[in-house]
């Protein structure tokens, strides 16, 4: 015992002849200007994604429907309720929070005799601190429970794939496909946007438990085509991802490729038992062997059916294989998926053209045809000098480099359009013009801004990085030809591609020119299904919907019982919305079957 410790009681005295201190009225008293109290939220910017309710270790919080809130892309239309019987004020919710919705106000004191009251949504429910500013909010800046950068993809450099076809997405190593996956919150938001509604959160999952098996696994239940998807899908899923609200969304695609390159081939019998599948007498004819025919013909044999492919070029994948350039989609990746499910005892016959007679022979053979032969037929401009012999169509380009055939690759060259099949044949022309000269001249101009493009923007930037010319907002008028030969392309400055509806109705600047040079043109402004093998009688009976489209039943039944119709002709080109629908045909078709027993 030291002296401080024998003189410390004796100071108390010294306190003697001060004034008490007494709070005269206690529920009036103010918290701490960052004192956790009862919970708000911005049901506005809140997107229901469930973190908060993960994290909460004493399940004091439930996602509830709420009135007025739909759910829609990136909107699960939930909010989170709050039990306060369980609530232990830690703020986890509010630290986690992807969208900075959630927070805790500096009140304390809430007093009521009903118990029931106590469990409330904040932000719908509005209390006294509704609004409150003073409370706790997720510190700021650079306070996350994951990082907010995705884990870079490395690419070749634009001189090294600019005269090549190689792939040039490297893909991630083991590392960092796991410290990617990291990043996830399993909030399943990306759920509802994908076509395929694929289990994303679960086979992220597997990626950070470097379970591979699983998975897989889970890739199969409900998409066929994880490596082509894996490469080339258009992940809307990661739009609406919500750590991508305040930074990098998750690279879903590429963490999808990860997978599917891990396994080998020769296992996949193994890990997704279909070592033997049992056939039952009933025969589906599929034509067209692109993802929504093959992603039918999978789930079809899985089912225990006899499926066979009708596929009018030499190889099957429709236009993945012959509308996507290699560089992007290689075609030993497309044969790893088809090579699987062929292997599932479906049969493929390539060089098969189907005509009206032959449709009229799968009727009779078989108990049900799935029609799905996408869109092969180029859309023209009709501008006058587009009936030149050097103006060609995209898709018609992107097929006979896909065959190894010779096409013309003159030192200038212009192509309209501003999708990605534009941006693919942009490339591909590129890549041959700096095999054959040592240099790009290639100019792409489309209808719409640089913002409104369709393409995606990764594909601008690369297209770019490879030396051509990108310059959108211009509409053609017409290809210029001098003593039989292109000179090149007129056009005039859009003021506006849409109307006030949202309809189709580009408007013009006359006054604001351009000339475009080139000895070649090139046309990628839209495909269109061919259908003329279906036979006059059968199509009559065929309902049609908006740009007409056959209009099909949930499970993609026609109005014609045995025919069922999928895919671009559909849906509209979209490789993950071919394979969903492919899906949704073999339960059709199933259900259809079964319903003939």
């Amino acid at each position: 015992m030291n002296l401080k410790d024998i003189l410390t009681p004796f100071t108390a005295w010294s306190r003697v002849v001060k004034d008490p201190v007494t709070i005269k009225d206690p529920l009036s008293r103010e918290g701490a200007p960052r004192y956790r109290g009862f919970h708000d939220n911005d049901v506005e910017t809140c997107i229901g994604c469930g973190t908060c309710e993960a994290i909460c270790e004493n399940e004091a919080i439930d996602l509830v429907p709420v009135e007025g809130i739909e759910t829609k892309d990136g909107d699960s239309g939930l909010r989170p309720k709050i039990d306060y019987g369980r609530c232990c004020w830690c703020a986890l919710c509010v630290d986690i929070c992807t969208t900075n919705s959630l927070r805790l106000t500096n009140e304390f004191k809430w007093v009521d005799t009903d118990p029931d009251n106590f469990r409330f949504i904040p932000g719908v429910d509005e209390k006294d601190w509704y609004k409150k500013e003073e409370g706790w909010r997720k510190p700021e800046p650079n306070y996350h429970f994951y990082p907010q950068e995705r884990v870079k993809m490395e690419e070749l450099g634009p001189e090294e794939r600019g005269d090549s076809f190689i792939e040039f997405v490297k893909g991630y190593s083991k590392e960092q496909a796991q410290q990617e996956a990291d990043r996830c919150v399993e909030c399943g938001i990306c759920i509802g946007t994908c076509p395929a509604h694929m289990g994303i959160p679960e086979y992220i999952k597997a990626v950070r438990n470097d379970d591979m098996e699983e998975g897989l696994k889970i890739l199969y239940e409900t998409n066929p085509l994880p490596e082509i998807c894996g490469r080339i899908c258009t992940h809307k899923c990661e739009t609406v991802c919500s750590v991508g609200v305040n930074g990098d969304p998750l690279s879903i695609r590429w963490l999808k490729r990860y997978i599917a390159d891990q396994v080998p081939a020769e296992q996949y019998h193994e890990i997704l038992d279909t070592k033997k599948i049992y056939k039952d007498d009933k025969k589906v004819a599929i034509i067209g062997a692109g993802p929504a025919g093959l992603s039918a013909a999978y789930y079809l044999s899985l089912l225990g059916h006899n499926v066979t492919i009708f596929e009018k070029l030499d190889k099957p994948g429709g236009m993945m294989r012959y509308g996507i350039p290699e560089y992007r989609l290689p075609y030993d990746q497309i044969d790893k998926d088809v090579n699987y499910i062929l292997s599932l005892g479906v049969e493929l016959k390539t060089n098969t053209t189907v005509d009206e007679e032959m449709f009229k022979k799968l009727q009779k053979d078989y108990d049900a045809v799935f029609v799905s032969t996408g869109l092969h037929l180029g859309r023209s401009t009709r501008i006058p000098g587009s009936d030149h012999e050097h103006v060609f169509q995209s898709i018609d380009l992107l097929r006979k480099i896909t065959a190894g055939e010779e096409i013309m690759v003159p030192e200038k060259i212009v192509v309209i359009g501003g999708g990605n099949v534009a941006m693919d044949i942009t490339r591909s022309l590129a890549r041959l013009q700096r095999a054959k000269y040592g240099k790009v001249q290639i100019i792409t101009t489309s209808l719409e801004s640089e913002e409104e493009m369709p393409a995606d923007r990764e594909e601008v930037v690369e297209a770019r990085e490879e030396g051509a010319t990108i310059d959108p907002g211009w509409g053609p008028k017409e290809i210029e030809i001098v003593d039989g030969k292109i000179k090149g392309l007129h056009v005039v400055k859009v003021l506006s591609v849409f109307d006030e509806d949202h309809r189709f109705n580009p408007k013009f600047d006359e006054n604001q020119k351009k000339f475009f040079e080139g000895d070649m043109i090139v046309e990628s402004i839209g495909q269109a299904p061919d259908l003329s093998y279906i036979p006059k009688e059968i199509d009559e009976q065929l309902e049609r919907g908006p740009r007409g489209r056959y209009l099909i039943s949930e499970y993609n039944q026609t109005s014609v019982e045995w025919l069922f119709a999928g895919g671009d002709i559909v849906v509209g080109p979209d490789v993950i919305h071919g394979i969903a629908d492919g899906h949704k045909a073999a339960v059709g078709i199933d259900n259809y079957l079964n319903s003939k027993k």
